[in-house]
């Protein structure tokens, strides 16, 4: 009952899409296990557990809902959802394989001439989300958060993460290591560091294949200004922490083997439009940068591009690879997929993937398309080659390894993707994708909702923070078109709220969640036609005032965010003041930003545009954006609030158009209910109740037809978007000073 035996089972699965039928019978069996003994427990029991049989009988086939996944405990599913763990069962303390760990990497380093090593969350395409095969940086550290860069020097070892996980880095590093809480002050960066307290003529070495073009070169410049002979030293051959990894440390948990599923063609009614015209697309904004052809190495982009899925990536449907695009008709490499029918477009492309992952009427329609295939590891050669040829290559320094750089030489042409942008601006088609995915999975949350109110509040029961993620995973793996969950859901009780990113999957103990629980459930699915990611933050008992007025807050917060109106050219940054403004009023912030940019079934972080306090990102909000409006309250060692619901921006229609400008203004896309009993009423003014009672309005209006009448579901939904009381509303609050100019 550990990775290796659900990864066994996991294995003889059919090939479509087996994370997703892992979760559901993960589930199942989690409901089962879960209800509590009584005189309903047969029925309950059998209730529960038919309703993701069934789903799976629909999804899978009545033989593929017969094998005997149900006696996978819910240990698997932790297993797989935050990879493995050290193990203490040799009689190793985590302290003691840490050490372990330390000492090895830095015999590593003593051996290739390294007095500091950096290690980066990222892999060879610098994703946020990374495959457990190479999740480097968790390993070496113990930090499992999604953001972290750690520096090993022979005497040190400092991990610097972002406010988003001060309380998750704090619980999981050791004693051996320092915890640099990036942003705040007196806090240097990692080149500054670097620079103050290595020796005169030190070695910094790095794995050029998951360092940007821009990390590396911000360090070759503070090395240079410092005048003290710093040395940036790219390692060739195996990674470092690789060889650490794949030997026989005592106590360390065996590296994860890496991804071997099977691609996928996106349909052109999700997509919306054709490859061909997005090479040709990208081959135009190429030209202008006198290039020849562009390398994405970014898997979203890879996926955006070509209308391709995988399940390469935990949570993200991308595929492991590169796609070389080539202005010119005359192929850089050889191909190895018979092309004679492809098409006559001057705009071609190489896909650079383990081939035994693309399905034969896959690699048909990409060559269709002009798109021939290569091997994964022939990358390298194919850019030097291209280089040879006296081409120029258009490489982004923000989403190319230092690697690639290398490999082209003086052939690279330093700009922007042109994928980027186009990706982030969502045509019709997969805003309706998105929006059909929104409506089931708040489908999903509202049975979810009305079963947790009813098994904890009404019936007295209890669950981990654990189980409580697990039979939510249950209740999206229901729905149609459920392929996996959009990240690890974050479902923090009390005090583990305030740990903004924390995962009960992969915690050593998750927190009970009983009637007296403030909950923090922050989740998301992928689905066959577009990509979901909400927070709500609930009661499950009688909150304090205190508790209440944060919530408010927040809430009011959100609400602002939501109506604000801006012109066009307007970058996020410059709205992301009327998401705190009313926690600014009494003293209060957050460590993270507003808004996050979500792909169209694809990742649920993407760029280039958010709303943060990250001044410098000017890009500006356009239609067809996609982004999160979450604003949150984090007390340490007390409780988290957030409310998260995805906007799409759309085009307003406005009395006037100052100076001939557009104005835009934002369209919700999540559809779930905000619990009422947590909002103080007298700190909500007349015009944000009328936008509650709407926005409840409108989800009632979409998801109760989904829901069968009677169900547990339905009836917490029709409870929960009932309006609200309106005799102690507070005034409207003046405009603030200056506003108006």
């Amino acid at each position: 009952r550990t990775a290796g035996f659900a990864r066994s089972f996991w294995a003889t699965m059919p090939t479509v899409p087996r994370r997703s039928f892992l979760l559901a019978a993960c589930a199942a069996c989690a409901r089962a296990a879960i209800v509590p003994p009584g005189p309903n427990v047969a029925a309950s029991t059998a209730s529960t557990t038919s309703i993701s049989v069934a789903a799976m009988r629909r999804r899978f086939g009545a033989a593929a809902a017969q094998r005997p996944l149900f006696r996978a405990p819910l240990t698997a599913l932790r297993a797989l959802s935050g990879g493995a763990t050290d193990a203490a069962a040799s009689g190793n303390t985590k302290q003691e394989v840490a050490a372990r760990k330390l000492a090895a990497i830095r015999e590593q380093m003593q051996a290739n001439g390294v007095d500091a090593l950096i290690v980066p969350s990222g892999d060879a395409h610098l994703s946020e989300y990374v495959h457990p095969h190479y999740e480097r940086r968790a390993f070496i550290s113990g930090f499992t958060g999604s953001a972290g860069t750690a520096l090993i020097t022979h005497k040190a070892a400092l991990l610097w993460t972002d406010g988003r996980y001060f309380l998750q880095a704090e619980q999981e590093l050791g004693a051996d290591w320092t915890l640099m809480r990036q942003g705040q002050p007196d806090v240097p960066k990692l080149h500054e560091y670097l620079v103050e307290h290595l020796a005169d003529g030190a070695a910094v070495g790095i794995d050029p294949y998951v360092h940007s073009v821009n990390d590396a070169k911000t360090l070759e410049e503070a090395f240079t200004n410092s005048n003290r002979n710093l040395r940036l030293v790219p390692l060739q051959g195996e990674n470092l922490v690789d060889r650490v990894w794949s030997s026989d440390l005592a106590g360390a948990a065996p590296r994860p083997p890496p991804p071997t599923q099977p691609a996928r063609q996106l349909p052109m009614s999700v997509a919306g439009k054709a490859l061909s015209d997005k090479l040709a697309a990208v081959a135009d904004e190429a030209r202008k940068a006198k290039a020849d052809g562009y390398l994405a190495i970014a898997l979203d982009e890879v996926a955006w591009l070509l209308n391709i899925r995988g399940t390469d990536v935990p949570h993200c449907p991308v595929l492991e690879a590169y796609a070389l695009v080539n202005v010119n008709s005359d192929a850089t490499t050889t191909t190895t997929t018979d092309t004679t029918n492809s098409t006559t477009n001057s705009t071609t492309a190489t896909l650079f993937v383990d081939l035994d992952k693309v399905p034969a009427p896959m690699a048909e329609a990409l060559a269709e398309h002009g798109v021939t295939l290569q091997p994964y590891d022939a990358i390298e050669a194919a850019v030097r080659n291209f280089a040879s040829q006296g081409k120029k290559l258009l490489l982004d320094p923000e989403k190319s390894t230092f690697a690639m750089l290398t490999a082209a030489a003086d052939a690279a042409v330093l700009s922007p993707s042109p994928v980027t942008l186009p990706k982030a601006l969502k045509n019709s088609a997969e805003l309706a994708g998105m929006q059909q995915a929104h409506a089931v999975d708040g489908a999903a949350l509202a049975n979810f909702f009305g079963w947790l109110f009813d098994y904890v509040k009404v019936e007295g029961n209890s669950l981990t923070e654990a189980e409580l993620a697990t039979r939510l995973a249950g209740f999206r793996a229901a729905q149609p078109g459920f392929l996996d969950l959009s990240f690890p859901t974050i479902a923090g009780a009390n005090a583990n709220g305030a740990i903004i990113h924390y995962n009960p999957l992969v915690a050593e103990n998750p927190a009970t969640v009983n009637s007296e629980t403030m909950l923090l459930l922050d989740s998301g699915g992928q689905y066959e036609t577009g990509t979901t990611d909400v927070t709500r933050t609930v009661h499950l008992g009688t909150p304090t005032a205190w508790q209440k007025e944060c919530f408010t807050r927040v809430l009011k917060g959100n609400i602002a965010l939501d109506m604000v109106v801006f012109p066009e050219g307007t970058p996020g940054p410059a709205i992301d003041a009327f998401a705190r403004t009313a926690l600014w009023q009494v003293g209060l912030d957050y460590l993270h930003g507003t808004g996050h940019g979500v792909g169209a079934a694809l990742n649920v972080h993407e760029g280039p545009q958010s709303i943060s306090t990250r001044y410098a990102n000017t890009v500006a909000l356009k239609e067809g954006m996609v982004l999160s409006n979450e604003p949150g309250y984090y007390e340490a060692n007390a409780f988290g609030v957030r409310i998260e619901n995805l906007l799409t921006v759309r085009r307003k229609q406005t009395p006037h158009a100052f100076n001939g400008k557009t104005f835009l203004g934002f369209e919700q896309l999540t559809h779930v209910p905000i619990q009422k009993d947590l909002m103080e009423i007298g700190l909500l003014t007349p015009t944000e109740l009328d936008w509650i009672d709407a926005y409840h309005a409108r989800v009632w209006a979409l998801v109760s037809p989904l829901l069968e009448e009677d169900s547990q579901g339905y009836k917490w939904l029709q409870a929960a978007t009932t309006p609200l009381p309106r005799a102690t509303a507070a005034a409207e609050a003046p405009v603030a000073a200056g506003a108006a100019a």
